[in-house]
């Protein structure tokens, strides 16, 4: 990849370059990171002229290696204050790569009260006016509008309602192979999109070289073994591939990790009804889509066409996260009201996982009672309405806390906590402590080695090997965000140790190279330290590395707590 674009939307002025040379050896997140930290004032407004959002796909993005068809997206975050990397699937990164551009960066803000179309193809990038009928358009109706304008098979980022409001937990959504939507989906960047007035960024890869490859024969050896790897590992081949991410309800509630009823336990007698496999049963009945890919080329395809009682498309990337929230968290054991509630969430283009923590955090107001799904969803679809109670929510959990007075609002730095009760699953507490990004379970993701006992085995209940756990996962994960996989390779690789030479050996027959395993670690940590250097010059301190103090109180069954100290805390960065 050899382009680098900058789209100033304030003097409507397109740059490209060749890749400055500090970033030539980096992709995906490590460039996001490290540009965020070069160029964006850590002490910037988010939605202010001086912030920056930049798109980047990762090291093996666009190629033909399995499961590689990712794109990071950074800018300082409106939810959280700090730096952020969401990543995301659908076709938008690997159409960047393919083309050969190693980022896009949007900045400035423009003196016009209306909103533009950033459109890229081989030989230009153009900005002009968004087609009127899309403001105030949900996703799935803009992104359809869009494509017969620009192509059937154009890339789409967008920002849905939420985004032109610029509500902090608006994100950027991004068309997959079927134009449904994949999302970009934590810390508010669909804000900083619509504070720069970008509707959305259609690109148009027709003529594209592809990917180079320095030594193909090398290539295609080490794809194929780390095809074998994902094919051969039980989780990654078998579990999520048939159930989805939601196979994790009814394992995390017999590990008394679920949290229910807005953390107050981690278990409850009627988990199976919003399991995976009572999901996977569903959509089987009705004719749905139980395994289906976010992107070319994903061999695990732990997505879905979740369907109504008549057949007909609901949603897609139904996340064990999102129906935790609203099922075990808020009391709703009813899959098709949350699957209703998830496309609400998507089409007018929100964080899924902060605005339904946020419904748990409603109920714990007493604005609504617990468990009652259609009192959650019209609450939700005040977001699109732009009403005062609807732009509270599009705000996030913290903010309704805020607004309602509530002390248990569960996030850390404005960010809400996810799917795994801390107390019972302390790896990854440790990770929503302290992960520069705010309270994010894909940061370090513990809950493979305390529940699962893939990378080994390290005991979820008590202190001991868990905060090295929550360090070496935050530093493998930096890493593997900047090589453009999926997150989920990371099953297969902890436990299938050619799997993970086989990734080091793709990256280096691509780019002519001989990276080794320490070189690895060493990228990681080193995308940590940028992101937590912008974070302390942003304002943040150790204090902010804290669990909410509701977190003292025991969690049945296990009747554990969160026991540790702020020194073992601030032990996880002692690198």
């Amino acid at each position: 990849m050899s382009k680098f674009i900058r789209v100033d939307m304030a003097t409507k002025n397109v740059a490209t370059s060749e890749v400055p040379e500090k970033y030539a050896g980096i992709a995906g997140r490590a460039l996001t990171s490290n540009f965020v930290a070069d160029e964006v004032k850590p002490t910037c407004h988010p939605l202010g002229k001086n912030n920056k959002l930049i798109f980047a796909p990762g090291y093996l993005t666009g190629t033909n290696a399995a499961n590689s068809g990712r794109l990071s997206c950074g800018a300082k975050s409106p939810l959280t204050g700090g730096i952020k990397e969401s990543n995301t699937g659908g076709t938008f990164g690997q159409k960047m790569a393919k083309m050969g551009i190693k980022a896009i960066v949007f900045e400035g803000i423009p003196a016009e009260d209306k909103y533009f179309i950033v459109k890229i193809t081989m030989n230009d990038v153009t900005i002009e006016d968004a087609p009127a009928e899309t403001i105030g358009m949900g996703n799935y109706e803009a992104i359809k509008v869009l494509q017969a304008k620009y192509g059937a098979k154009a890339g789409v980022a967008i920002i849905g309602p939420a985004g032109e409001m610029k509500l902090s937990a608006a994100n950027i959504s991004f068309a997959d192979p079927e134009s449904n939507i994949r999302s970009a989906g934590r810390g508010g960047l669909g804000a900083v999109m619509g504070s720069k007035k970008i509707k959305a960024v259609v690109i148009d890869d027709a003529g594209a070289p592809g990917v180079p490859i320095v030594n193909r024969e090398a290539f295609k050896s080490a794809a194929k073994r780390f095809a074998k790897a994902l094919t051969t590992h039980p989780v990654t081949s078998q579990g999520i591939t048939k159930y989805g991410t939601n196979i994790l309800v009814n394992i995390l509630n017999e590990a008394g990790g679920l949290p229910t009823e807005n953390f107050r336990r981690g278990r409850n007698e009627w988990a199976n009804d919003i399991g995976g496999e009572t999901m996977t049963a569903t959509m089987e009945a009705r004719g749905g889509k139980p395994s289906h890919g976010c992107h070319a080329g994903c061999i695990m395809r732990c997505s879905q066409h979740y369907v109504d009682k008549q057949g007909k498309y609901i949603t897609s990337g139904f996340e064990y996260e999102t129906i935790w929230a609203l099922g075990a968290n808020a009391k709703i054991n009813d899959l098709d009201l949350i699957a209703y509630a998830d496309r609400e969430c998507d089409d007018v283009g929100v964080d899924s996982i902060d605005i339904t923590v946020a419904i748990g955090v409603y109920m714990e107001g007493g604005v609504i009672p617990w468990g009652d799904g259609k009192a959650a969803m019209e609450l939700i679809k005040e977001i699109r309405k732009g009403t005062p109670q609807g732009r509270i929510l599009g705000c996030g959990a913290a903010t309704v806390g805020r607004v309602y007075g509530v002390s248990r609002v569960p996030v850390v730095k404005g960010q809400a906590i996810p799917a795994y009760d801390p107390r019972a699953v302390k790896g990854v507490g440790l990770t929503y402590a302290t992960t520069p990004m705010g309270a994010d379970h894909t940061s370090g993701y513990a809950v493979a080695t305390n529940i699962l006992k893939i990378g080994g085995d390290v005991d979820p209940l008590k202190k001991e090997g868990n905060i090295e756990l929550s360090r070496n996962l935050q530093i493998a994960t930096a890493a593997v965000d900047s090589t453009g996989m999926c997150l989920f390779v990371a099953f297969a690789i902890l436990d299938i140790a050619d799997g993970f030479q086989a990734l080091i050996d793709m990256i280096n027959a691509q780019y002519g190279l001989s990276l080794t395993a320490d070189d690895v670690t060493d990228l990681g940590k080193s995308v940590l330290k940028a992101e937590r250097g912008f974070n302390h010059r942003a304002g943040f301190t150790n204090a902010d590395d804290r669990l909410p103090e509701f977190f003292e109180e025991e969690c049945a069954p296990h009747n554990t707590t969160w026991d540790f100290t702020d020194e073992e805390i601030d032990e996880v960065f002692n690198f």
